[in-house]
């Protein structure tokens, strides 16, 4: 008989933070701080508002923090459905080397942390339920090989509930017994389709996915304390999350490596740029080129990018109708990159929907299926009208992928925080940089 959910609570049951490497714990803060820039940057946008207006009205006289400046206290549930949101609001939010449709922080730190300031728990309380509910999303995604996206779904909802109810539930001092109650719980919490990729309309409600599932894990772990049950076999049973959401799976991916020495965690891998995750390996190769071989806009003959089919099928966009298509196609981000600093977000504005220089780039611009399988990788050609041909090719053949440090980590951040005080904002960098000298989180606010 198959025990995977069994043995993936038991896991987390038994994780300590004595037990978390120290670059681990480095990974984890280093992430923890972008995906706080990120809530911060987000908290801006028209739907970022919506959600915090319905959360002020349902959700208020808590102590749990929404991530941005003079945000509203609100209970647990609240304030991880609007972190969530707004981790996410402008796919800023970190995902993994290996795409896995899962967000460590945008799924479950934003649920963890909700519950951490409730119960007045420590930053190594914090910390560990983070890494814990992470290590066991990150399983999950890594078993579903995406095919869940193949269905229509978007992944990152349809995991999310499950790290995020495990990182609760630890918060919350439950047992194995009620952590597994409350990972069942969240498979019944699962959903997010992907129709906002393929219609013209309902764009905004991809940020509500992520909001869903941290407010999700809240849910499933809350009712789980309360005594409420789940299936003990919801990953891997006949009719349970792997087996209904995906076309295919492989279930030995959802133990491998529950070992105490591989951390999946390590693999978190930090955005440079507002776009959807396809997009930043061609982004790094184009400023790659151009850090090389500098050219303005109207030298460019052409710019071929070759990648996975997959890829090409999904973010061959070009003519966007909105922000959210315009960061999902590749080929509009490389051009925006050509005219704009695509390292600060507020350079893809509505107005760059219109931008005749961006426009008049996209002619110029291929994205094809190559010889290529992983959909993070990319070859790019720029070809310049004076006959100069420059190509990169990422990754690097040999070169292993690193995940932020905390100076790339800081760049991205002071970018983000920019429009908060200096002083404040590096603040609470350093605080992040320390959490788990912290005895409380309460001050983990803007």
């Amino acid at each position: 008989m198959s025990r995977e959910t069994v043995q993936l609570a038991e896991y987390a049951a038994a994780l300590r933070y004595e037990d978390i490497p120290a670059d681990v714990v480095d990974a984890a803060k280093n992430a923890i701080a972008d995906g706080v820039a990120a809530c911060v940057y987000g908290y801006r946008f028209p739907w970022s508002q919506a959600i915090v207006r319905y959360a002020r009205q349902s959700g208020a006289r808590g102590k749990s923090a929404v991530l941005g400046p003079g945000a509203p206290l609100l209970r647990p549930p609240f304030a991880a459905l609007v972190n969530g949101a707004l981790a996410h609001s402008f796919e800023l939010d970190a995902g993994t080397r290996r795409g896995v449709g899962a967000h460590p922080f945008g799924t479950v730190f934003t649920a963890a942390l909700p519950v951490a300031q409730d119960r007045e728990l420590s930053g190594r309380k914090l910390i560990t339920a983070f890494v814990a509910g992470s290590e066991a999303m990150l399983r999950i995604g890594r078993a579903t090989g995406r095919s869940n996206e193949d269905r229509g779904f978007h992944a990152p909802g349809t995991t999310g509930p499950f790290g995020a109810a495990i990182a609760c539930a630890l918060l919350l001092g439950l047992d194995t017994g009620r952590l597994l109650n409350a990972i069942g719980i969240a498979g019944s919490l699962a959903s997010g389709l992907r129709q906002f990729n393929v219609s013209e309309t309902g764009a905004m409600v991809k940020r509500l996915h992520f909001g869903r599932a941290a407010e999700g894990g809240v849910l499933a772990a809350s009712l789980a304390a309360e005594g409420f049950d789940g299936p003990h076999d919801i990953l891997e049973g006949k009719a349970g999350f792997l087996k209904v959401f995906c076309d295919s799976c492989d279930v030995g991916e959802l133990t491998r490596g529950l070992d105490g020495n591989t951390f999946l965690v390590r693999e978190i891998a930090m955005k440079r740029f507002g776009t959807h995750g396809v997009s930043q390996v061609p982004l790094r190769a184009l400023l790659d080129i151009r850090a090389s071989h500098p050219f303005v806009p109207d030298e460019i003959e052409s710019i071929h990018i070759a990648a996975a089919r997959k890829a090409v099928e999904h973010h061959d966009n070009l003519s966007p109708k909105d922000l959210m298509q315009a960061q999902y196609s590749v080929p509009f981000c490389i051009a925006l990159a050509c005219v704009r600093d695509a390292r600060d977000p507020r350079s893809l504005d509505e107005s760059a929907l219109t931008d005749p220089a961006i426009r008049a780039l996209l002619k110029h611009i291929r994205y094809e299926v190559g010889n290529i399988t992983d959909k993070r990788a990319c070859e790019m050609t720029v070809t310049l009208r004076g006959g100069a041909v420059h190509k990169r090719t990422l990754p690097d053949p040999g070169i292993p992928w690193q995940p932020a440090n905390r100076d790339e980590t800081y760049e991205k951040y002071a970018i983000l925080m920019r429009d908060c005080p200096e002083s404040k904002a590096d603040e609470l960098f350093e605080r992040i940089q320390t959490l788990e000298a912290e005895p409380d989180v309460g001050w983990l606010r803007i």
